[in-house]
């Protein structure tokens, strides 16, 4: 197999994304996670933006990475300054990284209009930067900035652009496209042009995903003979985004049987996809290919059905190469297959009677509004209560909320909660919060952590509210589903009412009573 270089720019180009801005201290964890991934260089940023990226090479340098080199990346010299006079060329040198990557223009409009200089002065700022780098000892890439776009308005002007590069002793070319508007079969036909002219050097691909093709043109690329690709973690980056790496590196491996990671790696790019998704505060895409959380997800009948007899019906490959996990959802559209599928993921006996009792009841609930797709916890516990295999943690007496605006315009929210403990022994407390469910959580929690320490270790993640019946008005049955989490795993719980209280109320008892359950086994 032959192996594909990969080089990572999310802390670069992925910063570049709306909403996106990782601090140092981000874009280091970043970079130790990568390092561990086994990517083969990380781009830290555009060195002279701004001190954070200075001091992000300087911190990096202490990290004691064992398989990422990293890269300070930057712009050929300026029109108007000579290499030794530039600030971004000279910015570059003091990050002191062992590579770096220049991008200059190959697009002959964005010589003329944009740099405002010669075609002919351009290839020399091209030659002169690579030069000045290679000068000091550092691996040069090239990113031929648009080379794409100016390929096909001049052919000839962007290929001596590469020729520049090259001659000037460039290690990589890489070929840009950076409106992300080109076709996978345009990609292919000019990469193996470039290929063949340049069949010495290591050619590149840098693809953006304003079409929804940068993934497969990364591919086109490596087809038509590329071995260094550039792209991000999930794909973020300035406007639709980069080359997904978490797409690519499975695609490559697994479709095109090339060398790009050991398997093992591999198996973490589920947990290093939602590594960035979490240090970038970004929610994670469901439905992404490979590492998404609906990636491996089943929820027609038929389909679960013929996944039970055979995996490979409905998935491509196994979903834990990936490190993902196959999961059945369970709604009105399923069958009694997806629930004797649930049961033996429970590791219960296969039993079509219970199955039939358990879907019955689901169709039921998701009639009134409750759906358990996000509430894997709720479901768990409606098993047991049909088993008769469920025991309560407590019993409630009552719950009263109090929200209080004072005339200085401060909120004072209040919750008491009384409930019998298994032991008979009755709590009464009063929990406070920034709003009457906080305070709820708050009181539960109290009244129960000295019996079950364990609570103690149930974070909320996230709280969804969404209303089943809008046409009701103010009135409408609304469907609560909270997100937990403890030091191992994540769960989600549901509950539905007319009232937001009592339906936060139900998610939150499914909450603690599936951690109880899930500590007692």
């Amino acid at each position: 197999m032959e192996k594909i270089k990969l080089y990572d720019t999310t802390l670069r180009d992925g910063m570049q994304a709306e909403g996106v801005s990782f601090s140092l201290e981000d874009k280091l964890a970043i970079a130790r996670c990568l390092d561990e991934l086994g990517l083969d260089y990380i781009e830290g940023g555009y060195a002279a933006s701004n001190l954070k990226e200075i001091l992000f090479f300087r911190e990096a340098a202490k990290l004691g990475l064992k398989n990422s080199r990293i890269v300070a990346f930057g712009s050929t010299r300026r029109a108007d300054s000579s290499v030794s006079d530039d600030v971004s060329l000279n910015t570059m040198l003091t990050c002191k990284t062992q590579v770096a990557t220049l991008v200059g223009k190959s697009w002959d409009m964005h010589v003329t209009d944009v740099l405002g200089c010669s075609l002919d002065d351009n290839l020399t700022i091209c030659a002169e930067s690579v030069e000045y780098l290679k000068k000091h000892g550092i691996e040069t890439i090239f990113d031929a900035e648009h080379f794409y776009d100016g390929y096909k308005v001049n052919p000839e002007y962007a290929m001596k652009v590469l020729a520049a590069a090259a001659e000037a002793g460039a290690d990589v070319l890489v070929l840009c496209d950076t409106n992300g508007g080109c076709m996978p079969d345009q990609v292919y036909e000019i990469t193996r042009a470039v290929c063949q002219k340049f069949s010495r050097m290591v050619i590149g691909i840098h693809t953006h995903n304003d079409t929804d093709c940068a993934t497969a043109n990364s591919l086109a690329a490596v087809r038509a003979g590329a071995r260094h690709i550039q792209g991000t973690i999930n794909g973020i980056g300035e406007r639709c985004g980069n080359a997904n790496l978490c797409v690519v590196i499975p695609n490559l491996a697994f479709k095109m049987g090339l060398e790009v990671l050991r398997p093992e790696k591999i198996k973490t790019l589920t947990e290093v996809s939602l590594f960035v998704f979490e240090i970038g505060n970004l929610t994670p895409v469901m439905n992404m290919p490979y590492v998404g959380e609906s990636a491996f997800a089943h929820k027609g009948g038929m389909h679960v059905d013929a996944v039970r007899k055979s995996k490979r019906t409905y998935e491509h490959i196994a979903p834990d190469l990936v490190g993902n996990e196959r999961r059945f959802l369970i709604s009105e559209l399923s069958g009694k297959s997806t629930v004797l599928a649930e049961l033996e993921k429970a590791k219960i006996a296969e039993d079509k009677e219970l199955a039939k009792k358990i879907l019955v009841r689901v169709q039921e609930l998701e009639n009134q509004g409750f759906q358990f797709e996000a509430a894997n916890a709720s479901f768990d516990l409606l098993v047991k209560k049909i088993m008769g295999t469920y025991k309560p943690a407590f019993e409630l007496v009552k719950y009263h909320t109090i929200v209080e605006k004072r005339a200085t315009g401060d909120l004072v929210t209040e919750a008491t909660v009384k409930l019998v403990r298994p032991d008979g022994v009755t709590e009464h407390v009063v929990g406070e919060g920034d709003g009457p469910v906080n305070a709820l959580d708050a009181a539960l929690r109290k009244s129960l952590e000295n019996f079950y320490p364990g609570i103690k270790d149930v974070h909320l993640i996230d709280y969804k509210v969404r209303v089943v019946n809008a046409r009701a008005g103010t009135a409408a049955r609304v469907r609560v589903i909270i997100e937990s989490r403890d030091k191992s795993s994540i769960w989600g719980t549901v509950g539905v009412s007319e009232n937001i209280i009592e339906a936060s109320w139900q998610a939150l008892v499914d909450s603690v009573e599936y951690k109880l359950e899930k500590d007692r086994r």
